[in-house]
């Protein structure tokens, strides 16, 4: 008894030393332990182990599950579990992973952009879509299409989720290009069923002769592309991610122009060119 009378004072003194540790703004362990407003609201836990005194103590042992050690050790373990804050533990935010860096990315320094965020105590810039200024999905003279608004808002997004990705500013403003589009235009209506006779920059001449037209930029182009497509090969390009993307360059006041063309002479509507560059407003 003498073992059960220690006990009971030592564990009613850790729940009274422990309990004003516990709770904050949801409900404490008091609150709990009296759900009667009636019961005198002494700690539940305390009045349980001081167990009727009539009882032998190898009784008391049986009735409440073991021996002296046993007792001993599990209101050790109680004392400690209460002075830990577990409710509000729980309620901590776990942060959001981020993105794999591909090898484009790690090629751009995206995990030295991370790093010197990080022990600044900063984090990466969040994703923005940008605005666009729409297209007028024109057609040429010889019936190919031309740049539409869902070309342009597929590029814009994709372009920004890539910079996300990769720790970079977003560009707030994307623009639909004539100039450009002229140029994939006078590409498109080569006669030649080479779908690559007019592929290539400014001075380039088509198989009839006609010189180009229009205005340069970084091309992209196949089967089955879209904004969104043509956006992740540019990035994957070291040479054209170095000219549109500008990792090492701020992005107050810029602008990136677009223009895609669909189908051509002698090619289907699935077939397309796009040009982008990077440029101010």
């Amino acid at each position: 008894m003498k073992s059960y009378a220690f006990l009971a004072t030592v564990f009613s003194t850790a729940v009274i030393v422990a309990l004003p540790f516990v709770g904050g703004g949801g409900p404490g362990l008091t609150g709990l332990a009296v759900a009667d407003p009636s019961v005198a609201a002494a700690p539940m836990l305390a009045s349980v182990i001081a167990a009727e005194p009539s009882q032998p103590a190898d009784q008391a042992a049986l009735r409440y599950g073991g021996s002296d050690q046993v007792i001993e050790a599990r209101v050790i373990a109680q004392s400690k579990s209460l002075t830990s804050d577990w409710e509000h533990l729980a309620q901590k935010p776990v942060p959001k992973p981020l993105p794999p860096v591909d090898a484009a990315g790690a090629a751009s320094g995206t995990n030295e952009r991370r790093a010197a965020l990080e022990a600044q105590g900063l984090s990466c810039p969040g994703f923005s879509a940008g605005g666009t200024s729409g297209a007028p999905g024109a057609v040429s003279a010889l019936g190919v299409s031309g740049t539409t608004s869902d070309d342009l808002a597929s590029f814009a997004y994709q372009y920004n989720a890539i910079r996300a990705e990769n720790c970079l500013e977003p560009v707030s403003y994307f623009v639909y290009d004539s100039c450009m589009e002229a140029r994939l235009f006078w590409m498109a209506e080569s006669p030649s069923p080479d779908p690559m006779d007019a592929w290539g920059h400014m001075g380039s001449v088509r198989i009839d002769g006609v010189p180009s037209v229009g205005c340069d930029g970084n091309l992209a182009g196949g089967s089955g592309n879209s904004g969104a497509t043509v956006a992740i090969k540019w990035w994957q390009s070291s040479s054209h991610q170095a000219s549109l993307y500008r990792p090492g360059a701020g992005t107050g006041g810029v602008c990136i122009a677009f223009a895609m063309t669909h189908g051509g002479i002698d090619e289907p509507y699935s077939f397309t060119r796009a040009a982008a560059r990077w440029t101010y407003c």
